[in-house]
Formats: structure tokens, C-alpha cells, sequence
């Protein structure tokens, strides 16, 4: 469980977090969600998150292209956002924005904000939800891969060989 705490970020010492601690840091520090509950938590959004887009990409044809964005888009969202149990929001967003996965980070948020905009505000939006749809798909798949020690350079060689560059 220590080495689960200290890879999201909870388990560094009391100096590593004074020299970095802000207001939302102390918050979630000061928190009474044990850990038990942070876990519950991320495991509830995370599943909500992927079933609300699982079942949006299920019903995609009976419900529409607009209302099926929309869900995707939320769900995915929900998903993307559970790991706030686990880090707490400001170790999140750092880990967002590191350098390592800025671009994959502003993909899927762009996708996310694109796509929500073709949904709401174009008369015709069905190409363009379609399209942002699997964009944000491929964007989460390698913002998730990214999370994962030497993924990206494994997917990078796996398609460099089919492909070969």
C-alpha cells in the first residue's frame, strides 16, 4: 500500500512536501477521505466514467450523434478526472502539465472543448462530433499510456516495425 501511496504522490516526506505545498495541497493533506474512501472513490468515477461512454457508443445510433458527444465527452471526463481521489487536484494537474505528457494533456482537452462546441453550437454537427469523438479517444488512449512506464516507447517501436520507419 506505501509504494501505491507514494506513486500517486502521497507518501513523500513531511520536508519534500513543505518545500511544495500549497493552499490545495494543505486542503487535501487535512482531508478525512481515508484511503479507503480515496480509493473508492477513484474506482467509482473511473467505472461510471468509462460506462457512460461505453453506453453512449452503444446507443450512438438510437440516440443521436449530439447527445452521444456529449456523453462520450462527459465520460470521459469523469475518468480522466477520478485520479483527483488518488493525487489530490493540484499533484493532478502538475502531473497533467509536466512536460512529459503537456501535449497529450492539451490534445484531449481541446478535443474535450471542441468537441462540446460542435455538439452545441453547429446546426450540422455529426462529421465534426464524429471526428473530435475519435480524436479524443486516440488523445485519452495515449494520455493514459503516458501514465505507464516506457509505454509510449513500446507503442512507438510496436507501429515503427509494422510500419516501417
Amino acid at each position: 500500500m506505501e509504494t501505491f501511496k507514494n506513486v500517486f504522490g502521497t507518501g513523500a516526506t513531511d520536508e519534500e512536501q513543505s518545500e511544495e505545498t500549497g493552499i490545495m495541497d494543505e486542503l487535501w493533506k487535512n482531508s478525512t477521505l481515508s484511503w479507503s474512501t480515496r480509493i473508492k472513490g477513484f474506482v467509482f468515477f473511473f467505472v461510471f466514467g468509462y460506462l457512460i461512454s461505453f453506453i453512449s457508443t452503444s446507443l450512438l445510433f438510437i440516440i443521436g450523434v449530439v447527445p452521444f458527444a456529449v456523453l462520450y465527452t462527459v465520460g470521459n471526463l469523469c475518468s480522466m478526472l477520478s485520479t483527483l481521489f488518488l493525487m489530490g487536484p493540484v499533484s493532478q494537474f502538475k502531473k497533467m502539465f509536466a512536460s512529459t505528457r503537456i501535449i497529450s494533456t492539451l490534445v484531449v482537452l481541446i478535443s474535450f472543448v471542441c468537441t462540446l462546441l460542435c455538439a452545441f453550437l453547429l446546426e450540422k454537427p455529426t462529421l465534426l462530433c464524429i471526428l473530435f469523438v475519435i480524436i479524443q479517444f486516440f488523445a485519452m488512449l495515449w494520455y493514459s499510456i503516458s501514465y505507464i512506464p516506457f509505454a509510449r516507447d513500446a507503442v512507438k517501436k510496436f507501429f515503427g516495425a509494422i510500419l516501417d520507419i
